[in-house]
């Protein structure tokens, strides 16, 4: 399995730098449009890119990738749009965690893993414009391989409308790999972006899978791939339909405090985050999805 896999790292890796690139293309569209709304006299955002750099305890070549962050744009308060291609051993802990959690056999006797992926989340100048989240990664290791990732809707201000097409374009794009694997990924997003001390989810919900791995690769990395080409069709008419609405202070305000709620999922309850640090990934790129301003009651 160790040698066999390589043609399919780099298949999966070339993906989701072309995904980045395409969603960059289009949110740089977003910010540079002519009816940007409340904010169109300002200066339009750019993306600042900046290599990332995973660090390894022996000082080998770890991998890395590309953070590409827009702060303080016309439509986007903050984005990131982040790919990464990591590798060597897992930590003790990282082991236990993924022996544990996947049922993974010999991660002690060789901890060898290499994963890759893309990592996007947006807040939004405009209270109307809903916050989103989306990623999508390949994990390895000489025992298994599997695909996971996601997206979902993290409105302050709800629109029944926009829930709606969000959901229905993330269904159109898994159909074709089965009617029940829709209902599946809905119901899997609902539990995982709850947040259990506040009592509540921390947006509308969305699509989620993890440690996907049917034995049939190609099958598996075609279905993340429809995740990902999902996201555009599904979120970019939201930008389009609310970036040009008033808003007023009590909007920002609720604005502000929802995003309190992505905050601490984020940090408390985030597998990704958790495991980006666990095992030594450029800090600044785990932790671009946390917002640029929050409050809480």
């Amino acid at each position: 399995m160790t040698e066999s896999f390589d043609a399919e790292k780099a298949r999966a890796a070339t993906w989701f730098r072309e995904l980045r690139d395409q969603i960059v293309d289009a949110f740089e569209g977003l910010e540079n449009s002519h009816d940007a709304g409340p904010l169109a006299d300002a200066v339009p955002g750019r993306f600042e890119v900046t290599e990332t750099v995973r660090s390894s305890d022996d000082g080998s070549d770890a991998g890395g990738g590309l953070m590409s962050v827009m702060r303080g744009g016309r439509v986007f308060e903050k984005v990131g749009v982040n790919i990464s291609t990591v590798y060597g051993t897992l930590g003790e802990r990282a082991q236990i965690a993924m022996a544990a959690r996947k049922g993974i056999p010999g991660m002690k006797d060789d901890p060898r893993f290499w994963a890759a992926g893309i990592s996007l989340v947006a807040h939004m100048q405009n209270p109307h414009a809903p916050a989103v989240h989306m990623n999508t990664r390949m994990f390895w290791t000489p025992h298994a391989w599997w695909f996971g990732g996601g997206s979902d809707l993290n409105p302050c201000i709800e629109y029944v409308e926009d829930t709606a097409h969000f959901h229905d374009q993330q269904k159109a794009h898994l159909d074709p790999h089965g009617e029940l694997l829709y209902p599946k990924l809905k119901e899997w997003a609902d539990e995982y972006f709850y947040i259990p001390h506040r009592s509540r989810a921390r947006g509308v919900g969305g699509i989620f899978m993890d440690d996907h791995c049917t034995g049939d690769w190609e099958a598996d990395f075609a279905l993340t791939k429809d995740i990902g080409r999902a996201f555009l069709p599904a979120y970019v008419p939201l930008v389009e339909k609310r970036k040009t609405q008033d808003w007023t202070e009590a909007d920002k305000d609720a604005q502000l405090v929802h995003r309190g709620l992505y905050a601490e999922y984020n940090l408390v309850y985030d597998r990704g985050t958790k495991f980006g640090l666990e095992t030594g990934h450029d800090a600044n790129a785990v932790l671009m999805s946390l917002p640029p301003l929050a409050k809480w009651v």
